[in-house]
């Protein structure tokens, strides 16, 4: 069971994570975000919190549906969006993406997520374009570590930026830096 900590350059936090295989899925817990996937690797339970904002959902059939509401009240407003998943500022949205796709070495794939960013959690439909450029094994003294090369397009903007995984933890991505590993990660 993979555990460390991610720091987020942007602001300097820190984000301490655990993440597992279940029996129908995988699990990533941190300070910002909870999600789970089946086995899939879909979206179908995710939590996010802020200061001021909590959003909760998750995959249903076609449609990503989210509840949004204010921290501290009751007040909640629905959304549905015909996406895969959701894209936020923890890395363990890029594992569950890069897995969900099942990408092979130069194959591409286009994906359409709802991105949640900032304090307020603001949602914005996006396509990105994903493509898993390599995979090269690293020497460890657990034995070869395969570590995989996406590269990752924007569609509307054009701007791509490579993500680097190892099983189910990000090595490296823009604004990301993984800081601590307690456990290797697991490889599926």
């Amino acid at each position: 069971m993979p555990r460390g900590t991610y720091l987020h350059l942007a602001d300097e936090a820190e984000e301490h994570f655990q993440c597992a295989p279940g029996p129908g899925g995988w699990r990533y817990v941190s300070d910002l975000a909870d999600v789970t996937v089946d086995s899939r690797w879909r979206q179908i339970r995710v939590q996010l919190r802020t200061p001021g904002w909590l959003i909760r959902g998750g995959l249903a059939g076609p449609d990503l549906q989210w509840v949004r509401s204010p921290a501290g009240g009751p007040v909640a407003s629905e959304h549905t969006e015909p996406a895969a998943g959701f894209l936020g500022d923890s890395p363990g949205f890029l594992v569950a993406v890069a897995r969900s796709l099942r990408l092979q070495p130069g194959e591409p794939a286009d994906v359409r997520l709802v991105r949640l960013t900032g304090p307020s959690l603001a949602a914005l439909t996006i396509t990105q374009r994903w493509r898993l450029s390599e995979t090269t094994p690293y020497d460890t003294d657990l034995g070869p570590l395969p570590v995989e090369r996406y590269l990752v397009t924007d569609l509307t903007t054009a701007e791509t930026h490579e993500i680097h995984l190892a099983g189910d933890v990000v090595l490296a991505a823009p604004g990301i830096e993984l800081t601590a590993l307690d456990t290797p990660p697991t490889l599926r």
